[in-house]
């Protein structure tokens, strides 16, 4: 591959990865929206997941320390969130959002 299509190629990886990352907000609006208050849902841990590790990915790429510290940070906390809700459901603890309708 050259290196004009590998730098293209990265660049896709990174606004990729943004993008996975910035839907979790949207996924985050709506369902606030449907259950009239604010909340978290599942989908935006695991988008976050998703696009922090294409972004850590592309960072470690650029060799960024700064970008990759803050990737790789945000993973551990993402992660860590979605095992607390696991544990939640297998005890039966975490009452699904309601919908309308």
């Amino acid at each position: 591959m050259s290196d004009f299509l590998a730098a293209r190629a990265w660049l896709v990886i990174g606004f990729a990865g943004q993008a996975l990352f910035t839907l979790r907000f949207l996924a985050q609006w709506v369902a606030s929206e449907r259950a009239r208050q604010s909340t978290v849902p599942v989908a935006f841990w695991w988008l976050s997941i998703a696009g922090g590790a294409v972004l850590f990915v592309y960072a470690l790429h650029r060799r960024d320390p700064v970008f990759a510290l803050g990737q790789g940070s945000g993973l551990a906390i993402y992660a860590r969130n979605l095992v607390l809700i696991s544990r939640r459901r297998r005890a039966g603890q975490v009452a699904s959002v309601p919908t309308r309708g």
